[in-house]
Order: structure tokens, then sequence, then C-alpha cells
């Protein structure tokens, strides 16, 4: 039994010593092009609350308990969650804000283990329809987090999610670009019609005028 436990904790001791080895940072980072003006993207991100639209997350627990705090949008916005194994608890704050360009956030995750981490978004206009987004973490590894990197790749798990995060911000953004687009044209055709309506109506008070004053002078000339 005494060499069992010796060998145990050589291996032990063996195992951290290798975990010790493994990079000191991480990041993680994923691209997309957006078909939306840079200032509707960024509006999907800036506002915390938006991220229910779009979140790789939001689906894994669609019961977590979610807090809001600070302003609505921009530096110092905050949003805590708490949920299940597979989105844990934690809170990220707004750090940042340059729009429509950059946005940067810190994360700060409690459960299943604590860990702070950097996010930021950027935004490259593409015309004026048109935006690449690449969205970006970065962090220190922990001697837990260099054992944890051992098992799981930080690139494939959480790149996975920003994948489909940036998939799903797309969805959110372009429909929301042809929902304002939709809106612009049908304020315009009103605006149109308006104009149409005031300028016919002009004409008709301009001939009326003008009848009036021709039915005036035939009376004055009768007399």
């Amino acid at each position: 039994m005494k060499k069992v436990l010796i060998v145990l904790v050589v291996a032990a001791a063996g195992f951290l010593a290798f975990a010790a080895t493994r990079p000191d940072t991480y990041k993680v980072e994923r691209s997309t092009k957006i078909d939306a003006p840079a200032a509707i993207v960024f509006g999907q991100i800036e506002n915390l609350k938006a991220w229910q639209a779009w979140s790789p997350w939001e689906k894994r627990d669609p019961t977590m308990k979610k807090t809001f705090e600070g302003p609505p949008i921009g530096v110092g916005s905050a949003y805590s969650w708490e949920g299940n194994k597979d989105v844990g608890k934690g809170k990220m704050t707004i750090t940042a804000a340059e729009p429509p360009r950059t946005l940067r956030l810190r994360l700060e995750f409690l459960e299943p283990f604590a860990a702070v981490a950097s996010t930021e978004f950027r935004l490259v206009p593409e015309g004026e329809k048109a935006t690449a987004v690449t969205w970006a973490m970065e962090g220190t590894h922990n001697l837990i987090g260099k054992v944890f990197s051992i098992f799981m790749n930080m690139d494939a798990s959480v790149g996975g999610d920003f994948e489909k995060g940036l998939a799903s911000l797309k969805t959110a953004s372009e429909a929301e670009a042809e929902k304002q687009a939709a809106a612009a044209r049908a304020k315009a055709e009103a605006d149109a019609a308006a104009a149409a309506a005031a300028k016919a109506k002009a004409e008709s008070d301009a001939a009326a005028a003008a009848e009036a004053s021709a039915e005036k002078g035939k009376s004055k000339g009768k007399k």
C-alpha cells in the first residue's frame, strides 16, 4: 500500500509539473461578415439585454437568472447570470465603448471555477450596408486553468460558441437592418404621399382662388 501511495504521489506531482508547462495565456478569436450597417450591429452588442436574441449561451439554459446593472448601454453596463452546469455563474461588464467600432468587456467567471477574461468586439464597416465583425477573448491560466487546458481545447470549445454566436448575431442584425430599411421606406412613401397631397391641395386652392378672382372681375365689369 505504501508503495502504491508513493507511486500515486509521484504521478500526481509529475502531472502537475507537466500542467505547469502549459501556456500562461490563451486567446480565442472568430470573425464573420454581416450584411448590416456597423451602427446596427454595434447596437445588438452594446445593449446587453439584446444578447438574449443571439448569445450562444442563452439556449443552454433558457431559465437562467439574469440581472442587469448600470446604464442601459455603454461603459458601466453590466449583466450577471446564474444557471445550470452548462452556463455556470458569472458577470460581464462593459469597460470601453467606441461606437460603432469597438466594444470591450470584463468577464468574471464564478462557477464552476473562478477566472477572469477580457472580451473585445471589433467592427469594420465594408461600405454602408456590411460590416466585418471579430469577436475575441483572452486571459491567463492559473495552475487549475492549465490542468483544464490539458483536457479541454479552449480554442475549439469557446471558438465553437463564438461561431454560433456570430451566426445568430448576423441573423439578428440583418433582421433589424431590414426592419429599419422597411420603416425608412414606409416613411419615405408616407412623406411623398403627404407632399403630393399638399401639392394637390395647393394647386386646388390656387385654382379656386383664380376662379373666384375671375368671377369677381366679371361682376365688376357688369357694374
